[in-house]
C-alpha cells in the first residue's frame, strides 16, 4: 500500500544483521529506517510468494554496488537456491558468493552470534518460521576454576568462551563458568494458520512477531480458507508460548487501519502491539 511496505524484518547484534524476507521495496524501507545493508550476513526466506521475496535481486545488487565481497547465506524452503538464481537472472554477476541452506526438519544454524532455528508453518505453499536466539554464558565461578586447577592466566580467555591450551593442557569454558543464563529470543511466524510448531518454537520469546492478516473475529472462516490468522489467534499463541511481547504484522490490504481491531488481541494478550514500518525495539540481556 502507499503507506505500508511489503514483508521484511531486520535483526542486528554486535555489528551483524539477519534479514527476514525481502518483499519489493525492502531496501527503500531499510533506508527509511536508517539501516545499512552491508552488515547483513544472512537472509531468511519464509516462502516463495512474491510479497516475501521479490525484493531480493535489487537488494543483492545494492550490496554489490556498495563493494561487498564477503559471502552471504540465504535460507529458505526446499528449492530456495533455484528460486533465487531464477530471480537473479537480472543480477547475474555478483562479486560475492551466495550460499544456500534448504529447510529440513530440525534445521538449526548460526549467523555470527545468532542461533537460528527453522520450523514448519501451515500455508498454501511450503512455508517456514524462524526463532532467533542470543545465548548467554554463565557467570565466572572462581571456586569452580580453582577446583578444576585452572591457571590464572587462562581465566580471561575462558570467560570469553575460548578454549585455552596452557602448559600442555587444554582448558574449556565449562571449567570456570556457571550455568547458562537467560539470553534473548525473537520468533517470527508468517504466513500461516496457528500450529503447535509455532507455540513450541516461540516458547519464552522476548518478542514474538506474528501475522495478523485479519482483525475482525467474524472473518475466521475466510482466514482458514486463505491459510492466514486473526489478531485474536496470534494473541492466543502468544499466551500459550508465554511470550513477553507480541507484534502483529502482515495485514491484509483490506485492513486499512489495523489499530481499529487491536482490542481483539489485547483482550487475550495485553502485551500486543500493532507493527508498522520502521518499528524498532532494543532488547537487552536481563540483569542477572
Amino acid at each position: 500500500m502507499k503507506n505500508r511496505w511489503l514483508s521484511s524484518c531486520l535483526l542486528s547484534s554486535n555489528g551483524h544483521s539477519v534479514l527476514i524476507d525481502c518483499g519489493e521495496g525492502t531496501q527503500i524501507a531499510l533506508k527509511c529506517a536508517e539501516q545499512k545493508v552491508k552488515p547483513i550476513d544472512t537472509i531468511c526466506i519464509t516462502h516463495f510468494h512474491a510479497d516475501h521475496i521479490s525484493g531480493l535481486p535489487g537488494l543483492l545488487l545494492t550490496m554489490s554496488n556498495e563493494g561487498r565481497t564477503e559471502p552471504i547465506t540465504i535460507a529458505g524452503p526446499v528449492g530456495v537456491g533455484n528460486v533465487v538464481r531464477s530471480l537473479c537472472v537480472i543480477a547475474p554477476q555478483l562479486p560475492y558468493r551466495v550460499d544456500f541452506i534448504e529447510y529440513e526438519k530440525g534445521l538449526c544454524f548460526k549467523s555470527a552470534d545468532i542461533i537460528i532455528k527453522a520450523f514448519p508453518l501451515r500455508h498454501s505453499i511450503p512455508c517456514i518460521g524462524y526463532s532467533f536466539e542470543l545465548k548467554r554464558s554463565g557467570k565466572f565461578d572462581t571456586e569452580k576454576a580453582k577446583l578444576n586447577n585452572v591457571p590464572l592466566p587462562a581465566w580471561s580467555r575462558l570467560q570469553k568462551m575460548e578454549e585455552v591450551e596452557y602448559n600442555g593442557r587444554v582448558y574449556t569454558p565449562n571449567m570456570v563458568l556457571g550455568a547458562e543464563r537467560k539470553g534473548i529470543k525473537v520468533t517470527y511466524a508468517t504466513d500461516t494458520r496457528p500450529t503447535s510448531a509455532i507455540y513450541e518454537n516461540a516458547l519464552d520469546s522476548d518478542l514474538f512477531i506474528c501475522e495478523g492478516m485479519f482483525g475482525d473475529n467474524d472473518l475466521l472462516s475466510h482466514a482458514k480458507e486463505k491459510r492466514h490468522m486473526l489478531f485474536s489467534e496470534a494473541a492466543s499463541l502468544a499466551v500459550s508460548a508465554k511470550a513477553k511481547k507480541l507484534w502483529l504484522t502482515h495485514y491484509s490490504p483490506s485492513l486499512k487501519e489495523p489499530e481499529e481491531y487491536i482490542q481483539n488481541a489485547l483482550d487475550i494478550f495485553p502485551f500486543t502491539e500493532c507493527g508498522f514500518d520502521g518499528k524498532t525495539i532494543d532488547l537487552q540481556f536481563p540483569e542477572v
